[in-house]
């Protein structure tokens, strides 16, 4: 059996995109690191001015967890052992 993968990582990413008007294919590799687990994929890169900046996208999963975290959700307890 495979091991299971809980998380990806890496130092650079690679973007490919195909142009709309001429149809033609680029790719870069671009120095961002990239993190992305089963709740949220995270960016994180340089600014123009060199200042840190990063892009958190959440899954539908890690949006609820967020929402339990910060007392957003509902006050459900979703396994049933709690009382």
């Amino acid at each position: 059996m495979e091991d299971a993968v809980l998380d990806i990582s890496a130092r650079e990413v690679t973007v490919e995109v195909i142009d709309e008007r001429t149809g033609k294919q680029y790719r870069r590799t671009l120095p961002i690191d990239y993190y992305e687990n089963a709740n949220t994929l995270v960016l994180r890169g340089e600014n123009l001015d060199g200042s840190f900046s990063q892009l958190v996208f959440y899954s539908g999963r890690g949006l609820e967890r967020l929402q339990d975290l910060t007392g957003g959700g509902p006050d459900l307890d979703p396994c049933g052992s709690h009382k």
